[in-house]
């Protein structure tokens, strides 16, 4: 199915974006967001999330810049450069003051040269708080998380210990303007990006279905003997034929033992008869993702202990979804659930000691609501302290471990909580163990490529 491209943000939304972060701040407070630069590899640019969601522009190099006392707007952009535009086609600059202005809904356009100006400007004659985000940006793929980890590993090498990018910008100001009083906009600009938006809602809507197609393909196209990559290019195939700008992070397509390994992605192993496979992976979509999880059995059949795992799984799934819905809190609803299931467990038949044991230990895991879903699938803020309310998007994700056979069980659907309870954004996704073998009957992308072949 094909579909069609979502516009970008509007100004009106933009300029309510912008409003709401500088209400959180001090009255005099000046933001600067920097945005990404191309990456090193001949590839399509993409915006980093932090200056996207303020601005919709997708232009390498730029910057915003916030003024809180005098209410401005203003971005600057690198100038035009024909070589560029020869090789690339068409980028925004900053001699495109009225598009930029009409896009964005700020008040100025400049180029990079005038940014030193203007700060200059206001910091050489007062101390004002200047807010810049201190977390790593999140570019093409990214979440909060692996950006973390990245520079972490950056830091620890004693040799390449450069530096990142915002501890540069950081720097840059401090030697720059001495009087600058540098603060960090991170934490104020991810509770803004907690709650969607109605516009927001919409793109995870899309990303959610496109999610759940590539899913259901990548079922019907499973067999014994097909490798774990297989899948993952089935599911990008449909990604991109669905207007996606390509994976929202990196593929979990995990047959067996791999499971075990939570973030797998290795995805080179082929899939064994008896085996359950995982799969885990959505798409890019206009800047939001989604998250899913479906574990199915490579040959088209649940065994009786996979029966008795997924079940439990699913049953404790369908106990959290229950719950959801404005006023509840995470801590409530995982309480509740467990008190259910705790009930629920003393009906169920195991083949395995193991097997209930790991069950009854699920029953205290304080994960099983996972984490918030948005421009990336490990998406910015915490929900975990506070009362639900519509347009906090997040994965319910429950899951057991079984150490003895390095065996991994767990569902998740990306959520929106909704003003009258939940939206399950992926529930069209076969979930059930009988609707999931009906699905691996239809014929599959990669068998109909076969025949072709």
């Amino acid at each position: 199915m094909s579909t069609a491209l979502a516009a970008p943000p509007a100004a009106e939304e933009l300029r309510h974006r912008r409003e709401r972060l500088l209400e959180e701040l001090p009255p005099d407070a000046l933001v600067l967001v920097r945005g990404a630069v191309p990456d090193l590899a001949s590839r399509r640019f993409r915006q980093s999330n932090e200056l996207y969601f303020l601005t919709g522009l997708e232009v390498p190099g730029a910057y915003l810049l916030l003024d809180g006392l005098k209410g401005r707007s203003s971005v600057y952009l690198p100038h035009r450069s024909a070589p560029r535009e020869r090789s690339e086609g068409p980028i925004l600059a900053c001699e495109d003051v009225d598009h930029v202005l009409e896009l964005t809904g700020v008040v100025s356009v400049a180029g990079p040269e005038q940014l030193p100006l203007d700060l200059a400007s206001i910091l050489f004659r007062s101390s004002r708080p200047t807010f810049v985000p201190f977390a790593p940006a999140e570019g093409a793929a990214t979440s909060r998380d692996s950006a973390l980890a990245a520079a972490a590993w950056q830091a620890a090498d004693p040799l390449c210990a450069i530096g990142s990018a915002e501890a540069a910008l950081i720097d840059g100001l401090a030697r720059q303007f001495p009087r600058c009083d540098v603060r960090d906009l991170s934490p104020v600009l991810d509770t803004l990006r907690l709650h969607k938006s109605p516009y927001e809602l919409e793109l995870l809507r899309t990303a959610a279905r496109i999610c759940g197609e590539a899913t259901l393909e990548a079922m019907r196209s499973t067999a014994v003997g097909v490798y774990e990559y297989e899948l993952e290019a089935v599911a990008n195939f449909v990604y991109r034929k669905s207007g996606a700008a390509g994976s929202g992070y990196e593929a979990i397509v995990a047959g067996g033992s791999n499971a075990w390994h939570g973030h797998y992605n290795a995805n080179d192993a082929p899939l064994c008869d008896g085996d359950l496979v995982l799969m885990d992976y959505a798409p890019d979509y206009r800047y939001y993702t989604s998250d899913i999880g479906r574990m199915w059995p490579v040959n088209g059949r649940y065994t009786e202990e996979q029966r008795q795992l997924y079940g439990f799984v699913l049953a404790y799934h369908r106990e959290l979804l229950a719950r959801i819905r404005p006023g509840a809190t995470a801590a409530r609803i995982l309480a509740e659930a467990a008190g259910a299931m705790r009930d629920a467990l003393a009906q169920m038949e195991f083949s395995k000691d193991i097997h209930r044991a790991a069950c009854e230990r699920a029953l205290d895991f304080p994960g099983h609501l996972s984490h918030p879903v948005g421009m990336s699938v490990h998406d910015v803020g915490s929900y975990a302290e506070f009362e639900f309310e519509p347009g906090l998007v997040f994965s319910v994700d429950p899951m057991i471990w079984v150490p003895e056979e390095q065996l991994y069980v767990r569902v998740e659907d990306t959520i929106a909580v909704s003003a009258d309870g939940v939206e399950n954004l992926t529930g069209f996704v076969a979930l059930e163990m009988d609707d999931v073998e009906a699905e691996m009957r239809e014929p599959g992308l990669l068998q109909l490529w076969d025949e072709r072949a």
